[in-house]
């Protein structure tokens, strides 16, 4: 596989066909992450790409999902993803699901009918970075969009029968916003009601802007025992009609997989035992991004 710089991709697809299809973030200005910031974005050429994907018809047989790279692959103009995505199915017809990183930005730059065709060539999930529901947040963070334009978008996949994948950041508002940023963000989801919602739990990275702020004093982080009360807020403001609430990435305190509405409650409960101490949180030192 011809791999470039560093990659991410969700936990959900650890054990998935990677195949780097851009390069970094069109994007690339959230205060928070430092990811991508030493590649300037770009999408690699076609044949690169079907050299990959001739790589993992021999050596990929067992690995029935692939997800594209880098940052978000949908901003790839429709006639190349379309090509992409067929030379998938004809080389790796064992492939049942695609997955890609999604931002409001790639997602407005397709139609309805466009989106629909991606889902009918093999993408099965989204994943999209809300990060926070509110919009005093959205744009200190440079995310690019705010709420109403988080919500367009993500109705949109899931109308198009994608199933979506959200990802909020725990901690983002630091401690003057803390309240106002859970409300807003279980707002914003129970709008969008997604299949899927991953919450991870702010780590400052040297180099970023946030981090900057933070070592200025203008950025106060929060504890773990409040970013527990946030998340906890969080999920109390959170209704989905069938989703799955996730909080077991590496960067969490106290691992959580809640199945909504039917396990909130109980999620909530096991929340307070942790704030009294009845539950072990997890030791800094094994937190990891």
């Amino acid at each position: 596989m011809h791999y470039e710089g560093m990659m991410i991709r969700p936990p959900s697809e650890a054990d998935s066909i990677l195949l780097q299809v851009t390069l970094g973030c069109s994007h690339n200005k959230c205060t928070f992450c430092g990811t991508f910031r030493e590649k300037r974005f770009n999408i690699k050429k076609d044949d690169i790409i079907f050299q990959d994907i001739e790589f993992a018809k021999t050596h990929c047989q067992r690995q029935d999902r692939l997800f594209i790279c880098d940052g978000d692959a949908l901003i790839v103009p429709q006639k190349r993803l379309v090509n992409i995505l067929k030379r998938i199915k004809e080389r790796l017809p064992w492939v049942k699901r695609v997955g890609l990183y999604a931002n409001t930005k790639g997602i407005a730059m397709k139609t309805d009918e466009q989106l629909k065709e991606l889902h009918e060539l093999g993408v099965k999930i989204a994943y999209m970075g809300l990060e926070s529901g509110d919009d005093i947040i959205l744009k200190e963070i440079k995310k690019g969009a705010d709420s109403s334009k988080m919500i367009k978008m993500g109705k949109r996949v899931r109308q198009a029968s994608i199933k979506l994948s959200i990802t909020v950041l725990n901690g983002l508002g630091g401690r003057k916003n803390s309240k106002r940023h859970a409300m807003e963000t279980g707002r914003v989801l129970s709008a969008i009601d997604p299949e899927f919602v991953g919450a991870l739990s702010l780590m400052l990275v040297p180099g970023t802007e946030l981090f900057e702020q933070h070592e200025k004093g203008d950025f106060e982080l929060i504890n773990p025992e409040e970013m527990l009360e946030e998340l906890g807020l969080m999920i109390a403001s959170t209704h989905l009609s069938n989703g799955l609430f996730h909080a077991n990435h590496a960067s969490n305190y106290l691992p959580i997989r809640a199945k909504l509405p039917e396990e909130k409650e109980k999620t909530l409960e096991l929340i307070s035992q942790a704030l009294k101490g009845n539950v072990a949180l997890k030791p800094e030192h094994m937190r990891a991004l």
